[in-house]
């Protein structure tokens, strides 16, 4: 592979070296090498960036991109599995389509990473993925399978089962049904810890429970779709009540709540921003949401909840939470570090240093600050997959 060397543009690292102005990065291997001033590097691919931004690859901490196909309709509606309110089994990997446009525009934005999964029909939907956004197999692609076991609270579960006099029909029955199958996950663990290794006394197998199991075992956190603040605060007591770990996913209302949501050290992915709000639970969508629950000392990222919006969109409402109050810094850290580390990811991802995953963006301004900006380049594991005005991708 050969080397990527980024020039000539400010680094803002994300990490220990912070920004560097008229700086470099470069690229050896899959992984990054160094970061600096005038590092030599003969023979490398050169990605001149103009005095533009050189950025770590942006994550989108929450889409459905790949399982939501565009423009196809039912026969690409990979999302819900709605023969049943609890399906902990299915699993994203196993519904992406990794062709489709979306992962395309995606590199064009500048976003290396996404956490895509089930949407918000069930109570328990299943299982997230974390996934690079370039390629042609998911298995290949891949960052980790399982991420994350999606839950959902509120109007959707109602909406989907109980117009149908399905359970469940209330918020009280969406919480029991997510209590009782992590209670009964639980037991289903204790079982096999108790029958150690005579399988006469393992507990038949169960593949609802053996994908709760890492759950309930504080492997694999909840992501939890919460927009009205009794929701985001029933995952909470949930989330307690079975010592499990936990994300709060869109937190629409979480300014409502910010020192609860502090005192649970549960971080809040807020998103999708800027959009119509189309249903009862969403109309107090704020770009000072960010802000708010940053200043009580929540860890905050910005998705886009693809098909909402684009994954591309992501500087766009990251800087509109800066504009209402989110510290710049921190805006960046939304869609880079801080979604890496919410999604267990930063070791690999997140920001620019010495060892970490070879992605990166380039933009041709502060992306953050001028709607103008546009993604001039983006590298995914050491390798330029885009490049404007380049049939390179």
């Amino acid at each position: 592979m050969k080397d990527v060397l980024l020039k000539n543009g400010t680094v803002v690292t994300m990490g220990p070296a912070g920004r560097i102005e008229d700086g470099c990065v470069l690229i050896r291997d899959g992984k990054v090498a160094a970061v600096g001033k005038d590092i030599p590097a003969d023979g490398a691919e050169t990605v001149d960036a103009r005095g533009g931004y050189i950025l770590p690859g942006l994550i989108d901490a929450h889409c459905h991109i790949g399982v939501y196909e565009t423009a196809i309709g039912f026969p690409g509606d990979d999302g819900n599995e709605t023969s049943a309110p609890v399906t902990p089994e299915v699993r994203a990997v196993d519904g992406i389509y990794p062709l489709d446009p979306e992962f395309g525009a995606a590199v064009r934005g500048g976003v290396t990473a996404a956490a895509t999964g089930p949407g918000s029909s069930n109570p328990i939907g299943g299982q997230f993925a974390a996934l690079k956004t370039w390629g042609t197999s998911v298995d290949r692609m891949v960052l980790r399978a399982p991420l994350a076991m999606k839950i959902a609270l509120g109007e959707n579960p109602k909406n989907s089962f109980g117009k149908e006099n399905r359970a469940p029909v209330t918020r009280m029955e969406t919480a029991a049904l997510i209590r009782e199958w992590l209670y009964r996950a639980r037991e289903y663990a204790d079982r096999k810890d108790r029958a150690g290794d005579d399988p006469a006394k393992r507990p038949p197998f169960d593949l609802k429970l053996e994908a709760l199991e890492p759950v309930v075992r504080g492997r694999l956190p909840l992501k939890a779709h919460c927009h009205r603040a009794d929701d985001i605060l029933t995952v909470i007591r949930l989330a307690k009540e079975l010592g499990v770990r936990a994300t709060l996913d869109h937190c629409t209302e979480g300014s409502l709540v910010a020192e609860e949501i502090a005192a649970s050290g549960f971080p809040a992915i807020l998103g999708p921003l800027g959009g119509f709000p189309q249903k009862p639970e969403v109309q107090r969508q704020s770009f000072e949401t960010a802000g708010v629950l940053y200043r009580a000392g929540v860890k905050v990222a910005v998705m886009t909840d693809l098909p909402a919006t684009h994954l591309g969109y992501l500087p766009v409402a990251a800087g509109l939470c800066v504009g209402a109050g989110l510290p710049e810094e921190e805006g960046f850290r939304s869609i880079t570090l801080n979604a890496a580390q919410i999604l267990g990811l930063s070791d690999r991802i997140g920001s620019l240093e010495p060892g970490k995953d070879g992605d990166a963006a380039v933009f041709s301004s502060d992306p953050l600050r001028d709607l103008w900006s546009r993604c001039t380049a983006t590298v995914v594991d050491g390798a330029v997959r885009y490049k404007e005005n380049s049939e390179k991708e």
